[in-house]
């Protein structure tokens, strides 16, 4: 449990994303609300898990919090500081606070440089450490994340995908970050290798006290490793809260969807005999054109007239929030 009065590691106000797409020399730009305005606090130690279909603003969001690129609207504060207010030396301060783990183990690591010189580049470009103590940090943390000394000096090519994806961690690791962003990061990995990689995140979290923004379309991995999850459908939040209770009672019907298309997850998803299991129909409609009411209402088999006039907004039922008109009708019995 996190102490009363730990301030957060990152703490999303209504955070959005909307980019300008241009539509010729006539027309005004079109405007793509890639995430509509996302609330959440995280603590240290926790893990929120972030999770929905291609699309819906995941992988956005976790560019925000990680500053690659700033928010449009909202506030996101990073150990108490507002980073879009931040000046540029608090800025680069808190970059060194949030890292990223990658999807891609493949694609992340330079192929041309040495497992060490790809460890020691964040301490060289932000650190006044000399070579030696670099060196030292580089093959410490290799030792942590379950690589042997040897590996300090061999290139990417001579590793296999789930070596990869642990040195992608250590390089996470070597500016001490309070916040670790993962987007995906077992999704290239053989399901073997994948638990093996997990277990080695929440060991890591155990032992450091690291916050993790988990970005996953994967519900058996989520289960495995979170805290709390937020459901994400068109840039906006549709259910949130804890995750044994999102799992043991989803509300939205997005959520129960997600969750009965998840092998070994079916029976949490239908919950109980007399609720029917919810399948998704149709596409994912365009953020460029969303629906006028609740945004799932086009593919919702609960849809009401209410539903597709009037977009529904978070409210705490029992101890998550979620966004539908009918979860009360829809709660699931006991």
């Amino acid at each position: 449990m996190t102490p009363a009065g730990t301030t957060p590691v990152a703490e999303a106000r209504d955070l959005q994303q909307v980019y300008r797409i241009g539509r010729g020399l006539l027309r005004e730009p079109a405007r793509l609300h890639a995430v509509g305005g996302v609330s959440f606090t995280l603590q240290p130690g926790r893990t929120l898990a972030v999770v929905g279909e291609s699309g819906c603003g995941k992988s956005t969001l976790a560019r925000m919090v990680s500053l690659v690129e700033l928010p449009t609207g909202g506030s996101l504060r990073l150990g108490g500081t507002d980073a879009a207010q931040a000046t540029p030396e608090q800025r680069k301060a808190l970059r060194r606070s949030v890292q990223m783990v990658f999807q891609n183990p493949y694609a992340s690591l330079n192929p041309r440089k040495k497992i060490g010189a790809i460890l020691e580049a964040p301490l060289e470009i932000n650190t006044a450490l000399d070579a030696a103590e670099r060196a030292a940090k580089a093959r410490a943390i290799l030792a942590k994340v379950g690589l042997r000394p040897e590996h300090y000096d061999r290139y990417p090519h001579m590793f296999s995908g789930g070596q990869r994806q642990r040195i992608a961690i250590a390089r996470a690791l070597m500016l001490e970050p309070a916040l670790v962003v993962a987007d995906e990061p077992v999704s290239a990995l053989d399901v073997s290798i994948q638990a093996q990689v997990l277990n080695l995140l929440a060991d890591l979290q155990q032992e450091l006290g690291l916050a993790y923004l988990f970005i996953s379309h994967d519900l058996g991995v989520v289960r495995h490793i979170a805290h709390d999850v937020m459901v994400m459908y068109l840039g906006l939040a549709v259910e949130q809260g804890d995750k044994k209770t999102i799992f043991a009672r989803p509300l939205h019907p997005y959520t129960r969807a997600l969750l009965a298309s998840t092998p070994g997850l079916v029976g949490l998803a239908t919950g109980h005999p007399a609720v029917p299991r919810t399948v998704l129909k149709g596409e994912l409609p365009s953020p460029l054109a969303p629906p006028a009411g609740c945004v799932f209402s086009t593919r919702c088999p609960h849809a009401t007239e209410r539903c597709r006039a009037e977009r529904p907004v978070l409210r705490l039922i029992d101890t998550r929030q979620v966004a539908c008109h009918e979860a009360e009708r829809l709660t699931l019995p006991v």
